[in-house]
């Protein structure tokens, strides 16, 4: 009971941070039409953190009424650095944001600092994400158990058999010590993570103006697609749709004998891709390499329950 108490009050927080953020806004120009960015064809972001240096990111923020003087340089950004925005970009953002700039500067560029700054969170978050492999392992080994539950009580649909089969697979779990709900709290962890990638980068010039293999940091794959560098656009999108299939498959914890949970997989990939095309190209490499984490650590947790077993 402590446990799903402690789950509440982590939701709890990440909801009121959420609800405190300083959000990202594009800039818009008085016909409120989105201002873009006439070299990478990227929308810009009204609430940037530091200054721009590219000459024509620099002639649309003037141009528009952005009095960028005021901002400090992205190479002396500081986290206290602005006005305050509320808790989110304070404890979130500007950290995350500082973080970046600091290590992209020293390395020369941001898109591997981003890569870094990702591996290091993905090893803080390892004792976490482990019980999520773990018990995707744990339900693979049940699931013949489970199966035969569910055959057993298939054409039963009254209360009393509904209990019976809920007790039952209980058992199982208990049997096997699944606990489908501890694996979830780094899947919570995402989203406000995502979030905050995504505003560091789009409220970050000195990111969202760098480059990386082809790629703008700053311009979406939908906008990139159209330039001279396409291909690179086309295989980061490729490369976020296998890395998340790969990612939710190995991670399923349901019964896979249910046909809706075996297209999960399938569904949420088709969903994240969508979303890849119209987010900034910096977040797609955020995102292929949390993937590429969660694979790696899946085949790890996989490979050491086999050698366990046959031990």
């Amino acid at each position: 009971m402590k446990r799903k108490n402690n789950k509440f009050r982590i939701i709890i927080v990440l909801i009121l941070l959420l609800i405190a953020t300083g959000c990202t806004t594009t800039l818009t120009d008085k016909n409120k039409q989105p201002v873009k960015n006439k070299e990478t064809g990227q929308n810009l972001t009204k609430n940037i953190i530091c200054q721009p240096t590219n000459k024509i990111t620099i002639k649309a923020y003037e141009k528009n009424g952005v009095d960028i003087e005021k901002l400090p340089p992205c190479d002396k950004f500081k986290i206290t650095s602005g006005k305050y925005e509320g808790l989110w970009t304070s404890i979130f953002v500007k950290p995350l944001a500082f973080v970046l700039i600091l290590l992209g500067k020293q390395i020369g560029n941001y898109a591997i600092s981003l890569i870094i700054i990702s591996l290091i969170i993905r090893l803080i978050a390892f004792p976490i994400t482990k019980k999520t492999a773990l018990q995707s392992e744990l339900i693979k080994k049940a699931q013949p158990e489970l199966d035969r539950i569910q055959k057993k009580y298939k054409d039963k649909q009254d209360q009393e058999a509904m209990i019976k089969q809920n007790q039952e697979m209980l058992m199982i779990y208990k049997k096997y010590n699944i606990n489908p709900m501890s694996g979830c709290l780094f899947s919570m962890l995402q989203l406000p993570l995502f979030i905050a990638f995504f505003e560091a980068v789009q409220r970050t010039p000195a990111i969202f103006e760098d480059k990386f293999l082809g790629l703008q940091l700053g311009t979406t794959p939908a906008v990139g697609i159209s330039q001279a560098t396409f291909y690179a656009y086309l295989i980061l999108i490729i490369l976020i749709a296998l890395t998340t299939y790969f990612s939710f498959k190995m991670n399923v914890t349901g019964n896979m004998s249910d046909p809706s949970m075996k297209m999960m997989p399938l569904m949420m990939s088709v969903m994240i891709v969508i979303t890849a095309i119209f987010m900034p190209s910096g977040l797609g490499i955020y995102w292929i390499t949390s993937n590429i984490c969660t694979i790696v650590q899946n085949i790890l947790v996989k490979r050491s329950k086999e050698a366990n077993g046959k031990a």
